[in-house]
């Protein structure tokens, strides 16, 4: 939604609820560009400040509290404080936030992710997800001694120039804003799901790496088949390519391994971050040890290649380790991915069994521990118990940039206290309660019924 509708009584009822969070947002409008620090935090008429969470749920500055399925953008499949996270970051911090140094906790975190994650022979780490795709590609580019990189419309991988293009606009794989041509001319965008295309691609061009999201875009809100990942798999390793997955969302969180562990097809490089430093800033990249021998001193000397400079003040920092090591032992030795998932399975059900309930063709749909809203912009003939998301190509899924019944149906949400993600739909967590789904589907149910007073939805 670009404007503000005057005439709305659900963004009426948001300002009643917000007036602390507007009073910030029009404070906050002369410090940041759109007000906002995030792109994922626009929304009009302004975003929600919040000012403290536990568990499932977060209170913003007006007091008003909100089942959370934004989740820290999917890097808190623990909730909020979790108390042996909670533990480790304040024992840390008594010992000092950075050393400039090596530590002893750098070694047990990269281990964790050794142990977890299939194709993690080595481990770089990096501050966060964009640093890792982008070392991932510098990586495949000197190992292959190629140029060229395959992405997947519609699947993000941070925000670097490689990546800046093609999974919300410029699908024709045009530059966008500030990018150099050059750079685009030297990424090839395929159609998520069509293997012959990535084949003649990789037999057309001079490609390094092929890269995408595991589960499909936005963590399968276009999902993708296992049986695509094993195609993938078998056509990059005959072409000599170098295959990366991008399990930033997806890492920890699918599977204590993520998707690789899940579905038994193992990349030759993984991008993780999110779930993996705890809920604070921390990346990595983890894969073969041949390629990653490209930034090791001793194997480039010793083989007369050029080693790749990789510095970065905040790697590995003690702090986010301390979080990340917490975490993924938690991960590892109890059931929280399969609670996560499990909620997330009920959660779509029971608002599929509102949208019938309430004769509205939209659907909910998604796997493991997320859930997507298809609000239905193409007024399609959709039954919610019978949708299947894998017979809509990604532009139908995810066309729902600025449209007005999406924003609206987040606003009512708000006001019905439930914090969805932009999707819309959301990450759960391990966490999330009883009293979080029941909360959740009443919410749903009464934002169906604001938006068809409004006129949004019509039966």
């Amino acid at each position: 939604m670009t404007a503000v509708d005057s005439n709305s009584h659900i963004i009426a009822a948001y300002r009643g609820r917000t007036a602390g969070s507007a009073e910030l947002y029009r404070k906050a409008a002369s410090v940041f560009p759109s007000g906002i620090t995030h792109d994922a935090r626009y929304l009009l008429p302004h975003p929600i400040y919040v000012a403290r969470a536990q568990a499932g749920r977060k209170w913003d500055v007006d007091g008003n509290d909100y089942v959370d399925y934004q989740g820290g953008h999917g890097a808190l499949l623990l909730g909020h404080l979790h108390p042996e996270v909670m533990a480790a970051v304040a024992e840390q911090l008594s010992r000092g936030t950075h050393y400039g140094a090596a530590s002893e906790l750098e070694l047990r975190w990269g281990q964790l992710i050794q142990e977890l994650i299939p194709s993690a022979e080595r481990v770089r780490f990096t501050s966060s997800g964009t640093e890792a795709t982008m070392m991932a590609l510098r990586l495949a580019r000197a190992f292959t001694g190629r140029g060229k990189l395959v992405r997947f419309r519609g699947h993000f991988h941070g925000w670097n120039d490689n990546m800046a293009f093609g999974y919300s606009d410029h699908f024709d794989g045009t530059p966008s804003a500030g990018v150099l041509p050059a750079v685009a001319e030297n990424v090839l965008l395929a159609n998520p799901g069509d293997v012959e295309g990535v084949r003649a691609l990789l037999d057309e061009h001079d490609v390094a790496a092929v890269i995408l999201e595991p589960t499909g875009s936005t963590f399968g809100q276009v999902p993708l088949e296992a049986s695509f990942l094993a195609s993938l798999r078998t056509i990059t390793r005959d072409a000599g390519v170098v295959l990366i997955f991008d399990e930033v969302v997806s890492g920890f969180r699918v599977s204590p391994g993520g998707v690789q562990a899940h579905c038994g097809v193992v990349p030759d490089l993984t991008t993780l971050a999110k779930i993996l430093a705890g809920g604070l800033p921390g990346g990595a990249v983890a894969g073969r040890r041949d390629i990653l021998d490209a930034i090791d001193h001793q194997r480039t000397a010793a083989s007369g290649r050029e080693r790749i400079q990789h510095p970065g003040t905040f790697n590995a920092n003690p702090v986010s380790a301390a979080a990340g090591i917490a975490t993924l032992e938690i991960i590892r030795d109890t059931d929280a991915c399969r609670r996560a998932n499990d909620y997330a399975a009920r959660l779509r059900s029971e608002l599929n069994n509102v949208l019938v309930d309430e004769g509205v063709q939209w659907a909910v749909y998604g796997t493991f521990s997320g859930f997507h809203i298809f609000t239905n912009a193409p007024k399609l003939d959709v039954d919610p118990l019978s949708f299947d998301a894998s017979k809509l190509d990604y532009a139908t899924l995810k066309g729902t940039k600025g449209a007005a019944v999406p924003t609206k149906l987040r606003l009512a949400m708000r006001v019905n206290g439930v914090d969805l993600s932009g999707w819309p739909g959301g990450p759960v967590s391990a966490v999330h309660d009883e009293d979080d789904f029941e909360r959740t589907v009443d919410a749903f149910r009464g934002s169906l019924r604001m938006l068809k007073a409004e006129g949004e939805i019509r039966i």
